[in-house]
């Protein structure tokens, strides 16, 4: 095809898309371009539902996690400052081990098992919507003496490096958000890059949410930080990108210094980078990344070769960035999109000991509360494609064996068991958190606030809850150490302990 047809094709799939937003529903845009420029912007839905005024390639949004690439291109920017390989320590010296000796690189690409701060927050049992800063939650991570996993190991989504280490650069004086206004404004973009949710952006729209009925407002209380603060619209995370595209001035070598292949301890390879993660769609390699805020969503997709993307962005919870953005460049290269698989048989599987489970229900496989879509592989393999969340899996018999995270797995069916009463009881942890298990359920929060969780037991000390909070439901995993100490367990936080009271 030509690079017209190519173009053509692509914009009549974001087109199908963007259509599916209602214009009396939250929406958002699909953005083509190339080094040249923006090729094409198709918009649906509103910004607003008090104005109901349309959503274009304009409207100001979070873009959450997209910001990681942006901090990462700052860190290179300040190598005289802090390298990729300096232990954490070094320049945040109140850290305690295993944290201060993880390095700069490991913390940013995701194989530094530090916990993700806001999933501590909800296993101490705080809401989305409790406001915390900086100074605060830094004392709070200085006081952690556990990590996810040994560094190096695996590799497991987690918001907290970029944390660590914008502080560690604030204390030498450079700041994140005087970084994204200047460059965003050599690119032509008006980027910025709040610290808190209740922040004024000039322009931002907000962000909505539905309970199953009715759309909400979005909020959240996280101290944001460079993990996922950059705001923009869709038009100006384009120019940005384009300008990484371009390869010229203050972008020459960056795109490929953030997208370098990153080594794990075992000498194996990592398909997640500096804030980007590599993507395949037929024998091609592309690099992204998603972002999801409570009420927003964002991805983008780049063909360095080619040098040209896509980006979607949203201001509704529900949108599936990735889909829209992968589908959008396979219509523009012509490559066949992957054929999701049900392989795997249908059930909750946990490994002989330890807090690690998966639920599988049709191609979607839940690992320790985090959902991935897995493609068919070679043979009878599943795989979830993804570098920032990645797992290959088969049936074995009538287990379940491969890697998740990079880590080699065994799970086996859950058989059905009782919560025994032994479990009853006040449990409390060192911050000052507290809940009860009576009559097989767990109990957090006090007054209007306290919810009943039931447990259902997985087997040698692990039980299962679902904690309700706002836009999201997480399925924690209780896992018992000892008679009188346990660990509660998310994807990204697999440390935080309680102890008997009394």
């Amino acid at each position: 095809m030509s690079e017209t047809v190519n173009w053509k094709a692509a914009q009549e799939c974001a087109a199908q898309f963007a259509q599916s937003w209602n214009n009396n529903e939250p929406g958002g845009a699909v953005i083509g371009f190339d080094e040249r420029g923006i090729r094409f912007a198709e918009a649906g839905g509103v910004e607003s539902l008090s104005t109901l005024t349309p959503f274009t390639a304009a409207s100001v949004v979070r873009y959450a996690s997209v910001t990681k690439h942006a901090f990462c291109a700052l860190v290179l920017a300040h190598s005289d400052k802090i390298g990729l390989d300096d232990p954490l320590g070094r320049h945040l010296p109140e850290l305690q081990a295993p944290l201060r000796d993880v390095t700069v690189g490991r913390a940013l690409d995701m194989s530094g098992g530090l916990p993700d701060t806001r999933e501590c927050l909800s296993l101490l049992g705080l809401s989305v919507y409790t406001e915390t800063k900086a100074a605060p939650l830094l004392e709070f991570l200085a006081r952690q003496t556990r990590l996810n996993y040994e560094a190096g190991t695996e590799i497991s989504y987690s918001n907290t490096g970029y944390r660590l280490v914008e502080a560690a650069l604030e204390r030498k004086g450079v700041f994140f958000r005087d970084y994204v206004r200047k460059v965003g404004t050599q690119a032509g973009a008006v980027l910025d890059a709040p610290d808190v949710w209740n922040d004024p952006v000039i322009g931002l729209v907000p962000g909505y949410w539905l309970d199953g009925e009715r759309w909400q407002l979005s909020a959240a209380g996280l101290h944001i930080s460079a993990s996922g603060s950059m705001t923009g619209s869709g038009e100006s995370l384009a120019k940005w990108l384009i300008g990484l595209l371009g390869d010229k001035g203050s972008f020459e070598g960056v795109l490929e210094q953030l997208s370098a292949a990153r080594p794990l301890a075992d000498g194996g390879i990592s398909g997640y980078g500096l804030g980007l993660r590599e993507s395949q769609l037929g024998n091609r390699s592309f690099i992204g990344h998603g972002g999801s805020h409570p009420g927003y969503k964002s991805y983008f997709l780049l063909d360095p070769t080619r040098k040209i993307g896509f980006v979607v962005v949203s201001n509704r919870e529900d949108t599936n960035g990735y889909k829209i953005a992968v589908e959008s460049m396979a219509a523009f290269t012509g490559e066949t999109l992957p054929r999701a698989s049900t392989a795997l048989r249908d059930g909750t599987y946990v490994t002989e000991s330890g807090p690690w489970w998966i639920k599988v229900v049709g191609s979607t496989v839940t690992y320790l509360d985090a959902d991935e879509t897995v493609y068919e592989d070679e043979g009878s393999w599943v795989s979830s494609r993804s570098a920032s969340s990645p797992i290959r899996l088969k049936m074995d018999g009538e287990d379940i064996v491969g890697e998740v995270g990079h880590a080699q797995r065994r799970f086996r069916p859950v058989r059905e068991q009782e919560v025994p009463a032994s479990l009853s009881g006040v449990w409390s942890s060192s911050e000052g958190a507290r809940f009860e298990i009576e009559n097989g359920s767990v109990i957090m929060g006090i007054g209007p606030v306290r919810h009943r969780m039931p447990l259902r037991a997985l087997g040698n000390g692990r039980f299962l809850f679902t904690l309700v909070d706002g836009p999201w439901t997480k399925r924690v995993c209780l896992n018992l150490l000892g008679v009188d100490r346990l660990e509660l367990v998310l994807a990204r936080a697999r440390m935080i302990e309680y102890r008997r009271a009394g």
